[in-house]
This record gives C-alpha cells, structure tokens and sequence, in this order.
C-alpha cells in the first residue's frame, strides 16, 4: 500500500472535471508514467469519469501552453487502460495516467487539416507542447522519483496499434517497469497511442528543466552545487530535532518568510516552521497546487536556488 509521500495534485491543474469521489481507486506508490493521446481536439468526457486518466493536457494552440486537468491524485489508480481480471495489473500497478488531447494516426491528422480543425498531431509536436508534458516529468521524477527513461521503440501509429511495432512489453517486463512509457507498450492492451512522440526530446527537456546535464561529460573541476540536497522529508515532522531544520529556517528567513523567530532559528520543526514553509509555497506559482507547508525536493530547490 502507498505511503503517499509525495504531493497528489500537479501545481496549477484544474479540478473542474474531477472523478475520485465517484471512481475511487486503489492507493499506489507511482513509479511509471503512461502516456496516451485522446484522438480528440477538447477535453473528452471519459463516460462520466469512468475510463478517466489521472490527468489530462489540453493544447492552448493560441497560447502556446497545456491547461492540465487532474481527474485522480497522482497516487491513486486511474481508469484509461484495460486490466483484465486474472492477467497482471495495469491501472493499479504504481502507473499514474496521462492524456495528450490530439492525435498520433497520421490518417486523422491529415483528416483534420483539410477540415481545418486546429489540433497537434503528437509525433510532430510544437515544442512548447513538448516543453510541457516534459516538465510534468520532471515534476513527477523529482517529487515521485519516476525514472526519466523508457523504452526504446517509439514506433509510428498504426505500426504501434497491438504488436505490431514489436513495442509492446511482456506482463514480466511490465511488472518490473519504472520509468516513461505509451500505452501502446503496456500488455493485455492494443491502442499504439501515443504513436512516434519524440520521446528523446521529452527527456531531454525534462532533464534540462531539473538541471541534471546527465549527459555531459564531467568536468574535470566539478562545480560547486548552489542548492543543498534534499535530505527527506523524515527530517520535517513533528517532533524533529536536526540541523535540517536549522538550515531550512535560516534560509527561510533570508527570503523573508521567518518573521517569528526573534533571535534566530531552532533545530526543533514547528507549526511556525511549517506555515513559515507554507507561506513561501504560497508565493510560487509551481508550489500553490500542494502549499500544505511540508517541504519536499521542488519546495527545497525553489527556496534554495
């Protein structure tokens, strides 16, 4: 059973089209990412809520951004692939559900141009679009430590569609999978969305988004680090005594958010402590979706850098 340590709402995702209360799932600990695309130009009704994803990216075409709606807490199981009863698990195996609104079926994208429809077909993305499924990645590895790695064979839609690409992963494989992958490479499903996204280029942005430079060579001097490493949340409950908390306050204050200490900080993790964390998040757009006052990797970066 989950632990849920990690935040369950994507900062700045909308509610508005909300499914848990009335298709609870099962509690996980995420490990996997799946992505799908709608073959659809709007945000879809997913029957009531009944085969709903965690969540959903919808194209700004004019604004050039993704309006994201969450549907499920990010640790909770969603509803968007088949999972057949007696075979391995696939909405309930530690996966959390992402929808693309557009196409990958090169047929409809062409269909669609000629009719003038404005729409993204994913294999050609802007790379705004890009930009932003990968920062949710890299969100999701940070916060929920999903690997920014995936399989190899991205194969084209219809190739894609069941095993035809050869992308589709064993129920073994599958139950051994952490990382990125589509749902045309999850078992006992056949849809090969979402087709030839240019799944390289997404980890590269969501690498360069957390600054990880994991493929460059090392210098022969290696920099020194501006922000400390996240020690855990362990560090941060009530109780704690550490100088984690002394280096958290401290740094609080010198941002402005530690009006209540008179001297200095303590090493003893407080109520101040945490609305003194919660206020911060307050005043960062990334953090307001999950401003509880409990600092995790995202909150300690931001408040650090």
């Amino acid at each position: 059973m989950s632990t849920r340590t990690g935040p369950q709402r994507y900062p700045g995702a909308s509610r508005a089209n909300w499914y848990q209360d009335d298709f609870g799932g099962d509690p996980m600990e995420v490990n996997v990412v799946v992505l799908h695309t709608t073959e659809s130009t709007g945000l879809p009704g997913y029957d009531g809520g009944s085969t709903a994803p965690n969540l959903t990216a919808v194209p700004d075409l004019a604004g050039k951004k993704l309006r994201w709606y969450q549907h499920f807490d990010i640790e909770t199981s969603s509803r968007a692939l088949v999972n057949l009863r007696g075979g391995v698990e696939t909405n309930t195996l530690n996966v959390c559900q992402v929808e693309l609104v557009g196409t990958c079926d090169p047929k409809t994208h062409s269909k669609w141009q000629g009719a003038g429809r404005a729409h993204i077909h994913w294999p050609d993305a802007p790379d705004w679009a890009l930009q932003g499924v990968a920062r949710f990645l890299a969100w999701m590895h940070e916060e929920h430590g999903v690997p920014l790695s995936g399989p190899k064979a991205w194969p084209a839609y219809p190739t894609s569609f069941g095993k035809g690409g050869g992308q589709r992963l064993t129920g073994a494989q599958w139950t051994g999978f952490k990382g990125v992958c589509g749902h045309m490479h999850v078992p006992e499903n056949d849809h090969g969305d979402p087709g030839a996204i240019d799944f390289p280029l997404l980890v590269e942005h969501a690498k360069a988004d957390l600054d990880l430079n994991d493929d460059d060579p090392a210098p022969s001097t290696p920099p020194k680090s501006k922000v400390p490493v996240f020690p855990g949340r362990k560090y941060f409950v009530a109780g704690a005594s550490n100088d984690y908390v002394l280096q958290l306050g401290r740094q609080l204050v010198k941002r402005g958010f530690g009006d209540h200490y008179r001297v200095g900080p303590s090493r003893h993790w407080s109520e101040a402590d945490r609305l003194n964390v919660r206020d911060f998040q307050k005043s960062r757009t990334e953090l307001r979706g999950d401003a509880d006052g409990l600092p995790g990797p995202l909150t300690w970066r931001l408040l650090f850098s």
